[in-house]
């Protein structure tokens, strides 16, 4: 559309005002009527106008979003000097608990290794104790053994000596009948 046709129908706006009823200082217009004729001016507006205003909307509204993220700067930036403020305090108080923290740590530490020394040395006690019990066992076990061993070999050297002297007996026998016969 031209520029003439936007006049035209800003012309005709201005006459249906006119038309309209005035009532004091306000006047009654057909609303229909005049929203057709602003739908048809931002039709008949050249392109770069309508662009134009989407460009300007979308400047305002980067403009309202920087003046809240500056707004947002400003208030985390006063929360943050807040906050170091009282943090200095903090970490005074943090170090006095560090330190009676570390000094009571130290304390459990050295009566838990005095615990553990003395555990230690009893369970190496009782490790003597029982392996004394253990060897005395052991040493009485191999003496019965030896003992049972030797009531053995007794026993079977008599049964040797016995089979020895048999044969004796038997060879002198043999011999004897042998002679005889002869």
């Amino acid at each position: 559309m031209s520029q003439n046709e936007v006049f035209d129908l800003l012309k005709m706006l201005e006459i249906a005002l006119d038309e309209g009823h005035s009532l004091l200082k306000y006047t009654i217009v057909n609303k229909r009527e005049f929203e057709e004729y602003i739908d048809r001016i931002y039709e008949a507006l050249p392109v770069e106008v309508q662009e134009a205003r989407v460009f300007m909307k979308r400047k305002e509204e980067l403009q309202n979003e920087a003046q809240q993220k500056a707004a947002k700067i400003i208030q985390d930036a006063q929360a943050e000097a807040d906050r170091k403020l009282s943090e200095s305090d903090q970490i005074k108080a943090i170090e006095r608990e560090g330190i009676r923290l570390t000094n009571e740590v130290k304390e459990d530490c050295e009566r838990i290794k005095h615990l553990a020394l003395q555990d230690a040395e009893n369970i190496r006690l009782q490790a003597t104790e029982e392996a004394m019990k253990i060897r005395e066992g052991a040493e009485l076990y191999a003496e019965q053994v030896l003992t049972s061993l030797e009531g053995n070999l007794t026993q079977l050297q008599q049964v040797v000596k016995n089979g020895q002297i048999y044969i004796e007996q038997l060879r002198n026998d043999a011999a004897g009948k042998y002679a005889q016969r002869r």
